[in-house]
């Protein structure tokens, strides 16, 4: 799509790029920093879709997630932890949804 179809993406992209640029932190600590963020705000699970490639790129696993939402619990509380696990399960499933459905595509043409 073009940047002038998706303003808002285009300006998420933008102001993703400048944290990343500006980051003294290394790839895989900056996405472990990010995923604390989101369980620490509250994020849907559209955020966590937003970064899950990223993070899987930069080698994150199920297992760091996991680490990550144990060491920030006693911070944010266990609503937030709880709200985060099923944004960050739906963000999975949709993730997938989305991979077959392109396999499929790919598959039929």
């Amino acid at each position: 799509m073009a940047e002038e179809e998706t303003p808002v993406l285009a300006a998420l992209a933008d102001i993703t790029a400048v944290s990343l640029e500006r980051s003294t932190l290394g790839p895989r600590e900056l996405m472990l920093a990010r995923i604390a963020a989101l369980a620490a705000v509250d994020a849907p699970a559209a955020s966590y879709l937003l970064n899950a490639g990223t993070a899987m790129d930069v080698g994150i696993t199920l297992e760091d997630v996991q680490g990550i939402l144990i060491a920030v619990a006693p911070i944010v509380g266990t609503p937030r932890i709880v709200a985060a696990a099923g944004n960050l399960a739906s963000a999975l499933g949709f993730a997938l949804e989305m991979a077959e459905a392109e396999l499929e595509a790919e598959a039929e043409g």
